[in-house]
């Protein structure tokens, strides 16, 4: 914070808007990970192939 303090105002702003991107993104994160454990919790898990997953994860990942 003190850092951040001592920079001029508007690279604050930029540096404030870049936080509270990364918060919301954090907190949608967290929503979707407290739907996914109730699911799991209640049984309607599946198992994965995770030769997939990673296929899937990488596919997305070249997308951008």
């Amino acid at each position: 914070m003190r850092k951040a303090a001592s920079l001029p105002e508007a690279a604050q702003e930029q540096i404030g808007r870049e936080m509270l991107e990364r918060i919301d993104t954090l907190e949608q994160l967290r929503a979707e990970l407290e739907i996914g454990i109730g699911e799991l919790d209640a049984g309607l898990g599946e198992e994965l192939d995770i030769e997939d997953v990673i296929k899937r994860a990488h596919a997305e990942h070249a997308k951008g």
